[in-house]
């Protein structure tokens, strides 16, 4: 097993609420990030095809239109686009993870914040549906479940990925450190709004416990990423999304306060892409220079659009766990259990006799369901051993 790994984290916008364009475009990203050798490259939250900021500075009653677009740019996890991503990986031979706002199959108006990884050979390894959408998150997104807390084998190691504010969640955390994570993808938004109505000098001061201040991205992701690394010695990826002009003027576009909203957007304190170690400190990146046609260190990204990469050994996760290895030699499995429900949910349980079917999408990158199945087996099994052996 190589465990050494090339990561290109695309602080990227998308093509704003066009799923089409913003899939042409991350493939076109991943085929750049291929020549520079990388074998892992990673999209932000919900890349395709928007991130709903319009909930947090518009009331719900001026959004039907952003939502009904929202809804019908949303996408299948078994649809079109996700299966051009998986033949780009299979062809380059490359792991991609990217977020997207999951279209249900049971509901056309039923939306996920969802991210995917898929393998090298093209295959779905996590289908993983963001457990609680955050504070407005929820006029948009559905909750999800249990079903994609889980990490991805891959020839370098174990990749887990989180969303957001589930990076806030020790429990969510802890139970992909329990399945030995070596690489931990955490996905951001560009931007955070938690106030638009104040005056802008106010909205431009960057700290979530002033008065009318707005949240400050860049520490609060940061805080909760490098406590993941240290306290599961692994590696991290911070990917946040690009709010560019485009998106702006269509968030705003309809409004009585468009003008307000603009400065409000951007003016927004932004997320930034960067790395980790299994400290929890930086890991320095680097940027490819394409007119030099060389490699420029770079920290961190944040207000222009990008790809940056690192290379990591995950096997240097391994000297940290000599002193604090919480999911194994320093940890109480006697006195701790966490029990974690790792399925699906599904919109209707089919009995047996019943010829419906309800698709799913799942483990291997469909979640199956196969109750109906089960149960059906289960009810002639009983019937069989109740002819043989009457009472």
């Amino acid at each position: 097993m190589a465990s050494v790994i090339r990561v290109a984290a695309c602080h990227v916008a998308p093509a704003f609420v066009s799923a089409r364009k913003t899939t042409e475009k991350a493939i076109s990203l991943i085929r750049q990030a291929s020549k520079c050798k990388a074998n892992l490259v990673v999209f932000p939250e919900t890349y395709i095809a928007a991130f709903p900021i319009w909930s947090a500075l518009r009331p719900p009653t001026e959004n039907h239109h952003l939502f009904k677009r929202m809804a019908q740019e949303s996408i299948l996890a078994d649809g079109e686009e996700v299966k051009s991503l998986q033949a780009t990986a299979r062809e380059l031979g490359v792991n991609i993870s990217i977020g997207f706002s999951e279209k249900a199959a049971s509901s056309i108006a039923t939306l996920f914040n969802s991210n995917i990884i898929i393998g090298a050979d093209g295959a779905i390894l996590v289908h993983h549906r963001k457990l609680m959408p955050t504070f407005f998150e929820k006029l948009s997104w559905a909750p999800g479940d249990g079903f994609g807390l889980r990490v991805a084998d891959t020839p370098f190691g174990r990749i887990g990925n989180l969303i957001c504010g589930e990076n806030t969640n020790p429990l969510a955390r802890y139970t992909l450190m329990s399945q030995g994570e070596q690489l931990h993808i955490s996905t951001w938004p560009a931007a955070w709004p938690t106030r638009g109505n104040e005056p802008l000098h106010k909205l431009m001061t960057q700290s979530s416990v002033s008065r009318g201040a707005n949240y400050d991205n860049v520490t609060a992701n940061r805080t909760r990423a490098a406590a993941h690394c240290f306290e599961a010695k692994c590696f991290g990826v911070m990917c946040s999304g690009v709010l560019d002009s485009d998106a702006i003027d269509t968030i705003v576009a309809g409004s009585d306060h468009a003008e307000h909203l603009t400065q409000v957007l951007r003016y927004a304190p932004r997320g930034v892409t960067m790395f980790l170690d299994p400290t929890g400190a930086p890991l320095q990146g680097f940027v490819f220079n394409e007119s030099k046609q060389e490699m420029e260190p770079r920290d961190f990204l944040q207000d222009k659009e990008g790809i940056l990469y690192a290379e990591m050994d995950l096997g240097d996760c391994i000297e940290g766990k000599q002193y604090h290895d919480v999911t194994g030699g320093y940890q109480r499995l006697d006195v701790f259990k966490l029990t974690v429900r790792s399925y699906t949910t599904a919109a209707c349980d089919i009995r047996p006799g019943s010829s419906a079917r309800v698709a799913h999408f799942g483990a291997t990158g469909h979640r199956g369901t196969y109750s109906v199945i089960m149960l059906q087996t289960l009810f002639c099994l009983t019937y069989f051993i109740y002819l043989v052996h009457p009472k």
